[in-house]
């Protein structure tokens, strides 16, 4: 910038420049004094100012309690939808049961040892049903339990980190098929193949079933087994490192006994997936409802006789109709004692890490 620019005088205008640059510099002073003193604010304009800045704070208030209660009323509705939905179970599991019982004595349900409300001679004991379903429900956790520990401390403590993430997706895979397909499955090529080893197995028999349903419930134990697992703490491990155990005695002494409460949960939610089966145990097992302990004869289960009356002509009303209430009322108080007493478990022994 010439330094003529900043006095006024331009040498070759000469001196009637000189008088109109300090006009014009004395006009620019002016002009910025005035507009760099700002008015003075009044109380009045005080007050105004700090009602518009409450009035603006009042309405954010506003909204985000409105957003927030209404999540709430979201989140109270998906709850009060569950409950419900287990009172409406309940409800409806009563009425009928309670008519039931109206014609059948509870004593002779609970002592008879012969269930054929579907024969002319009728006998409404539910023992055969109930020893049907344990039996099948036993072998299936003699396979699942096991053998699901040993996978989750496979994946938990030996695996890789890269081989555990592509063989646990792989093993949840089986907790995908259709259950059908795994009916059909022990029906068609299990039972066939043990009856090379063991003639004497019928077609529709309990072995073959409780195999099947044992792998279909081991990826459930194998999963919460080893997250379970994984949610002690490494500081746990490194410390009985440090003391000079090995990798089985840390995983058998530090990591199982730390992660109980959890793998004890996975095996009795496993026991009520098992109890509560129906298309493996109605298409492979059978439906000949016989109080025995042999493994290797057809035998019925509960579910697989609610499927069976389900699916028949039996009248709406009718005492035969009755049974299938009967016997899910029971089924449900099974399943119900099952998980209560996991969630008892989970809460009295349950580890908490920092």
């Amino acid at each position: 910038m010439p330094e003529w620019a900043l006095t006024g005088y331009n040498p070759r205008a000469g001196s009637n420049s000189l008088l109109a640059g300090g006009l014009v510099v004395a006009a620019r002073c002016d002009v910025s004094s005035e507009s760099s003193v700002a008015p003075p604010l009044t109380a009045e304009n005080r007050r105004q100012q700090l009602e518009q800045i409450l009035t603006a704070s009042r309405r954010q208030d506003r909204i985000r309690q409105g957003r927030e209660t209404t999540i709430l009323a979201i989140l109270f509705l998906a709850a009060l939808v569950s409950i419900a939905t287990t009172i409406g179970i309940i409800y409806t599991l009563s009425i009928e049961t309670f008519h039931f019982f109206q014609r059948v004595s509870i004593i002779e349900f609970l002592t008879d040892t012969q269930w054929t409300p579907l024969f002319a001679d009728k006998h409404f004991g539910i023992w055969p049903l109930l020893v049907g379903t344990l039996i099948v429900s036993t072998i299936a956790m003699l396979v699942s339990l096991p053998l699901g520990l040993l996978a989750a401390i496979g994946l938990s403590e030996y695996a890789p980190p890269r081989l555990a993430r592509i063989v646990k997706p792989v093993l949840e895979i089986l907790a995908g098929v259709p259950t059908v397909v795994y009916g059909y499955f022990a029906l068609l090529f299990v039972t066939p193949l043990l009856q090379r080893f063991i003639p004497q197995l019928e077609v529709f028999n309990a072995l073959s079933a409780g195999l099947v349903m044992g792998f279909m419930i081991l990826p459930l134990v194998a999963s919460l087994s080893e997250d379970a697992m994984r949610a002690v703490p490494m500081s746990l491990r490194e410390g009985a490192y440090a003391l000079g155990a090995t990798r089985l005695e840390v995983v058998w002494r530090v990591v199982v006994p730390s992660s109980l409460s959890g793998i004890v949960a996975a095996f009795i939610l496993a026991v009520s997936r098992a109890v509560g089966e129906t298309m493996i145990v109605a298409i492979a097992m059978g439906q000949v409802p016989r109080l025995t302990f042999n493994p290797l004869v057809a035998m019925q289960a509960m579910t697989s006789y609610i499927v069976q009356v389900s699916l028949g002509d039996t009248p709406h009303g009718t005492l035969e109709y009755q049974t299938i209430f009967a016997v899910g009322a029971t089924l449900f108080v099974i399943t119900m004692t099952l998980n209560l007493l996991s969630y008892r478990f989970l809460k009295r022994f349950r580890e908490v890490y920092e």
